[in-house]
């Protein structure tokens, strides 16, 4: 689950991380006022969505004047925003943050993951701040700076200074990165994050840290921990098709490829949309419709998968476990029959009760491929798209 940079700040706070004063507003009255509460000579008007590059879209402007901030928010807030994270139909901006300027000295990247090669936790820093970490890592890869922490022993104060001294920073300011990079560590310990990312972290002309920009994270399967987190949910910034499957209990991704898929199982789901793209086509998305599906699932899975326009054909790969393939099998034909699917069907079935879930879905009467192999069902998908 990710957050808006504003919560993200909030949590921040919480945790003793230095972040500049600012407060949200939906309206260009509001971040007016915002600016006038401030009573800073710079203030930074900054859309909230959740992706980033928004200010090379257009989507952070800096002013010298509270009606300059209402300007500016007018200029922002309704805007689409298309930036490398955003979807390609671009992210509505329904609220802005209106930030104190800073004296800016130096920008650095900082962020706190999980290492799972390493099986350690990673604190990755870098003297590049302000530019996006995958491009630093491309072009200089020898700036990122990264101190591995085990789980068993944590972060230990020894390791904050070492990485302090290879960014080129000073005993007074190595001093002070010390509780900083303390404080978001526990952040992510206690609030259950899988990243923690600052870019730019600022070293200011005064000699100190901030964090002007903030990314947060978390786990989702730990969220059942995390009631005050679960609520900084912003369901505007979801995907709707995502946002409805977890409402029913299903696990999806949309994707921009072609070829809707419907599968049992998150393994078994990855190396179908590994098939497809060996066999040459694109999937419109992961969907695992668990181990547990049932007729009232299956139909639902087909409601989603059919929202996407660009879907050209769906892949139907089952194997009968838990689940039994007559039963997938009807739900199948259900599905098909209610909502009168008319992109070509590949079915695969395999496992518990799967004979009688092929004779069902001979029976149907409907446009259903059936397919044996793996391999098979993602060549008929594909030859599906392109008849098409």
């Amino acid at each position: 689950m990710n957050v808006h940079e504003y919560q993200a700040k909030e949590l921040f706070r919480e945790f003793g991380v230095a972040v500049p004063e600012g407060d949200l507003a939906t309206t260009p009255e509001e971040a007016e006022r915002a600016a006038k509460n401030l009573g800073t000579p710079v203030v930074v008007v900054k859309a909230q969505v959740h992706a980033g590059g928004r200010g090379k879209a257009g989507g952070v402007k800096v002013v010298k004047s509270p009606a300059d901030a209402k300007t500016a928010a007018s200029e922002i807030l309704g805007m689409t925003l298309h930036t490398p994270q955003t979807p390609p139909e671009g992210k509505l901006v329904r609220k802005v943050y209106v930030e104190a300027g800073s004296n800016i000295k130096d920008e650095l990247y900082l962020a706190i993951l999980f290492d799972r090669a390493a099986e350690k936790f990673a604190i990755v820093a870098s003297t590049e701040g302000g530019m996006e970490i995958e491009e630093v890592a491309e072009r200089t890869p020898e700036k990122i700076l990264t101190v591995l922490v085990d789980p068993n022993v944590g972060l230990r104060d020894y390791q904050t200074r070492d990485l302090g001294f290879q960014l080129g920073f000073d005993k007074p300011l190595v001093d002070k990165l010390v509780p900083f990079v303390r404080g978001l560590f526990n952040l992510f310990l206690e609030k259950d994050c899988s990243q923690v990312e600052i870019n730019p972290l600022i070293v200011t002309e005064e000699g100190d840290l901030f964090a002007i920009d903030g990314k947060v994270n978390f786990d989702s399967n730990a969220l059942y921990r995390h009631p005050d987190v679960a609520a900084l949910r912003d369901p505007e910034e979801e995907d709707p098709r995502e946002r409805a499957a977890a409402e029913i209990d299903l696990a999806y991704v949309g994707l921009d490829g072609s070829i809707g898929c419907m599968v049992n199982g998150a393994g078994l789901a990855m190396a179908t949309l590994d098939m497809i793209h060996h066999c040459g086509g694109t999937p419109a998305n992961f969907l695992d419709a668990g181990g547990g599906a049932d007729k009232e699932k299956v139909k639902e899975a087909f409601k989603l998968i059919l929202r996407d326009e660009n879907v050209k054909a769906i892949l139907v790969n089952i194997f009968g476990g838990i689940v039994r393939c007559d039963l997938i099998a009807e739900g199948v034909v259900a599905a098909a029959d209610e909502l009168g699917v008319e992109v070509p069907l590949v079915v695969r079935l395999q496992g518990t009760m799967s004979t009688e879930g092929r004779e069902i879905l001979a029976q149907s009467n409907l446009n259903i491929t059936p397919a044996e192999t793996l391999k098979e069902a993602g060549e008929l998908a594909v030859a599906a798209v392109k008849g098409a």
